[in-house]
């Protein structure tokens, strides 16, 4: 897993609320502020709780499997 940068928490709030959305991509997350998808994963672990990440990561994997552009 990629190490997350060292981020103002604004930033960092502001990543997870995209990184939240169903609408937003990773790819717009990385035009945006520079973070790759690995790196937004590690943000999101960090400052979920374990539950939430998972049901995030499932959600993500179910939507992407059924979508062929999805983060």
């Amino acid at each position: 897993m990629a190490k997350a940068p060292e981020l103002p928490e604004d930033i960092v709030s502001e990543i997870i609320e995209m990184a939240l959305s169903d609408h937003v991509p990773f790819e717009t997350i990385r035009t945006l502020h520079g973070v790759s998808p690995d790196q937004v994963k590690t943000i999101m672990r960090s400052h979920l709780k374990t539950g939430s990440y998972r049901a995030w990561r499932k959600r993500v994997r179910d939507f992407g499997d059924r979508r062929a552009v999805y983060k």
